[in-house]
């Protein structure tokens, strides 16, 4: 977590009553709210049981940001929880955090207990009952917080006005007795505004301003006074200024009055920096004696001279004199006191581990002199002989812009850009040929002996056109070529072949006649031939056939039909058949059937709906809620 926290995002801490409305209103809502008459008991249960579960969420969400939002006092950095211990109690603090989270817990273990509990309710008048017990024991855990989450408001509205002081930024701690000039400096080397008054104890806070000093951004803490007495019987006001002094990193500036206006003598003064010194530990100090209008160190006594050289020479302390009455010193003491902190933190971080990890990085290359010539700068002669261009000049050297203008302006006049070309010789400029290419010269690459090889390629020509090479127009081609192109004619007459195989098979040149009109048509004989085609012998079939044609009537004998026949018969339907439900996905006709009545029964729904349409009146809802409900109480509205 960042050391420099900010207080003023915490979201306000409702009241237990307010805090009761928000979460029910929310829960009345976010869910739904009627129970229809065809509801069933399962249907019902979920209802209420969902309204359960989204109170006890709602509250353990407001939970959760509470105790989250406001700072924990070991993750936070040692000042600010030293702080919050001063003004607001740890203990009391840690308390109220620590029953906000026990309601938390409190809540979710009611409502799990009483879903329990719904799941197992046997109507609509228990359900209910069940979710009004649930939802009423919630808010009495919620009305017994009122002491913890008003108190938690205070803090928030506190902590909100608190100062933002980072601590470990580049700080000036202002620190002394009371009405010895403190406000005074930070109002007027920073843009604060510090009430100023002629009595003890104006500043009862931190006060924090800012400065820029050498282009960095600095913080000046002005502290309340301290009085000389033990620790045991400071007040939360002086408790503030020994904390600030105790965790912050910064430069101690100590203030002494030596004209006694503040209505303290040099002595308790004296006494109250030996008695604080402990806190000074590891910081650079400066003692500042104001108000110099007034009484300066050379009109003190010898003996009181001699209590700040002590302290000059013993604390290490820097002494610097000023007035905020007339501003004299105000800005030497400023950056005294700057720098010295600068030093301290460079030499801080010196003595630190990090620092040789940084100095392994950094290498300062040197280079090493070549033999003991010295080498200065060195100027050509052109340069410092060159004129300084005068457009007056009629012997200035002439510019492109010069050219442009004399060669009729923009547009007329081009550019020569072969002119600063640098080549052996002058006269090669304005060839077409050699150009450059890629920074060579293309004339380097030329063969010398080009012309000999193409007039002797000219004469081959001349010789295969004599004889006849280029009459014939076929292509010549190798074996590979001659073998792929049989290959291909090959497959396109034998893709013919099957093609006019597969028209005669489908008989695509004659019309299709249906099998109905083939059968009126067919004869016994055509009949015989067929049958006879498959192996089956026909003669009974046939002498059947033909005694019905002349109108007897067959015997029973004759009805029965002849065995190798029956079989035949047999064999192919339930092979066409088998194949009919493989096609259809189905094992047997069996299935196929259960699937056939399946479909019928999903179609039922269907086919009603299907015989509306779209002129059909229809109203769904018979009494819709949102047209009667109101807080009418007498009379009946109709609004149809």
């Amino acid at each position: 977590m960042s050391s420099l926290y900010n207080f003023k995002k915490i979201e306000p801490v409702p009241t237990a009553s307010d805090f009761i409305d928000i979460i029910l209103s929310k829960t009345q809502r976010k869910t739904p709210t009627v129970i229809r008459k065809n509801y069933n008991i399962g249907r019902i249960r979920q209802f209420y049981m969902r309204k359960v579960k989204f109170t006890q969420d709602s509250f353990e969400e407001k939970f959760k940001n509470i105790l989250d939002e406001f700072p924990k006092l070991d993750d936070v950095h040692p000042f600010y929880a030293d702080l919050m211990n001063v003004l607001y109690d740890k203990d009391h603090y840690k308390l109220a955090l620590g029953q906000i989270n026990t309601a938390r817990h409190l809540i979710d273990q009611v409502a799990k207990d009483y879903v329990r509990l719904l799941k197992f309710g046997d109507s609509l008048y228990r359900c209910k009952q069940l979710k009004r017990a649930a939802l009423g024991r919630m808010a009495t855990i919620m009305k017994r917080q009122k002491d913890s989450l008003a108190y938690l408001e205070q803090v928030r509205q506190h902590l909100s006005r608190l100062p933002s002081i980072d601590p470990n930024t580049r700080t000036l701690l202002i620190c002394g007795y009371p009405n010895v000039g403190k406000s005074s400096f930070i109002n007027k080397i920073t843009r604060a505004d510090v009430d100023v008054q002629p009595y003890a104890f104006t500043t009862k806070s931190l006060f924090v301003g800012h400065m820029d000093y050498k282009y960095m951004r600095w913080q000046v803490i002005d502290t309340p006074g301290i009085l000389d007495h033990p620790l045991e019987e400071r007040n939360t006001i002086e408790m503030q200024s020994i904390t600030a002094m105790a965790h912050l990193r910064s430069c101690i500036m100590y203030f002494m009055d030596l004209s006694e206006q503040c209505g303290y003598s040099i002595e308790d003064q004296i006494k109250l920096f030996h008695n604080i010194k402990p806190l000074f530990a590891n910081k650079p100090i400066i003692l500042v004696i104001n108000k110099i209008d007034q009484v300066k160190p050379e009109d003190l006594p010898a003996e009181q001279r001699a209590w700040i050289e002590e302290i000059m020479n013993q604390d290490n302390a820097t002494v610097l004199t000023m007035s905020c009455y007339n501003e004299e010193g105000v800005m030497n003491v400023r950056n005294s006191a700057c720098d010295k902190l600068l030093a301290a933190r460079v030499e801080m971080k010196m003595a630190g581990n990090k620092i040789n990890d940084v100095i392994n990085k950094i290498h300062l290359a040197t280079p090493t002199a070549r033999d003991g010539i010295a080498r200065l700068p060195n100027i050509p002669d052109g340069a410092l002989s060159k004129t300084k261009y005068d457009p007056n000049d009629p012997n200035r050297p002439k510019l492109e812009k010069d050219l442009e203008v004399e060669a009729g302006g923009a547009g007329v006049y081009s550019v020569d850009v072969k002119k600063k070309y640098l080549l052996a010789d002058e006269d090669w400029k304005y060839d077409t040929i050699p150009e450059l290419w890629e920074g060579h010269n293309v004339a380097d690459f030329i063969d010398p002996e080009i012309e000999e090889k193409l007039e002797a390629l000219e004469r081959e020509e001349e010789r295969l056109e004599k004889e006849g090479f280029y009459d014939n127009n076929e292509p010549i081609m190798d074996s590979d070529e001659e073998e792929l192109r049989s290959t291909a004619d090959a497959i396109r007459e034998r893709k013919k072949l099957i093609v006019q195989a597969h028209r005669l098979a489908r008989g695509s040149k004659t019309a299709i006649v249906p099998k109905k009109v083939l059968a009126k048509n067919a004869t016994v004989d055509e009949m015989n031939e067929h049958l006879s085609k498959m192996g089956i012998d026909a003669d009974a079939a046939v002498e059947r056939t033909r005694a019905s044609a002349a109108g007897r009537k067959r015997t029973r004998q004759e009805a029965i039909p002849d065995e190798a026949v029956k079989e035949a018969d047999a064999a192919i339907r339930d092979e066409v058949v088998t194949r009919e439900m493989s096609n259809l996905g189905f094992r047997n006709v069996k299935q196929k059937k259960e699937a056939d009545k399946q479909k019928k029964l999903v179609q039922v729904q269907n086919n009603k709906f299907g015989k509306r349409g779209e002129s059909d009146r229809s109203i769904q809802t018979k009494m819709p809620k949102h047209l009667f409900s109101g807080k009418t109480s007498m009379g009946s509205r109709d609004r149809r």
